[in-house]
């Protein structure tokens, strides 16, 4: 059962966590282009599916957790300091993509278009900001990918 839990686990850290990081890593890059560029309705309707994709997916990774805490509890290492680390750095991460990625996105978006199909200008530091917490998103889930793959105190020698 815990090989099976575990290979979910990945398996959902994989399909979930990996497309968020990528689209939310391309979002400011490319906000900044259809901001540039407002005729360019190819480079917005990047920038909407980026959003939608990380939108979509951050609900799918809550099942990254869920079947993280399973496993752990099979292998009886919920007690770990490495877990105990991960799961923070991951409670963390959750935090920054729910109150500032996703939220600043939608708002970049907003303002990109006004109701009337028309650009506005969003500022260059509202994208400069959002890549920074993008970053340390991607930043604190590569520390966790890292923290699972190496596991101090782990009995597989690696």
């Amino acid at each position: 059962m815990t090989k099976f839990l575990l290979a979910v686990h990945v398996i959902a850290a994989i399909v979930a966590i990996g497309p968020v990081t990528i689209a939310a890593s391309m979002f400011p890059p490319m906000a900044r282009k259809a901001l540039a560029e407002p005729g360019d309705t190819q480079t917005l309707a990047t920038t909407r599916l980026l959003h939608r994709i990380c939108r979509v997916y951050a609900t799918v990774g809550v099942a990254v957790p869920v079947f993280g805490f399973a496993t752990a509890s099979n292998m009886g290492v919920l007690g770990d300091t490495w877990l105990i680390v991960s799961i923070a750095l991951t409670g963390v991460a959750a935090v920054i993509l729910a109150a500032l990625v996703l939220p600043r996105q939608a708002s970049i978006m907003e303002g990109i278009w006004d109701a009337g199909g028309r650009p506005i200008t969003v500022t260059p530091r509202a994208t400069a900001r959002l890549a920074m917490f993008t970053g340390i998103f991607n930043l604190l889930w590569a520390t966790v990918t890292v923290l699972m793959i190496v596991r101090p105190g782990s009995t597989t020698g690696a």
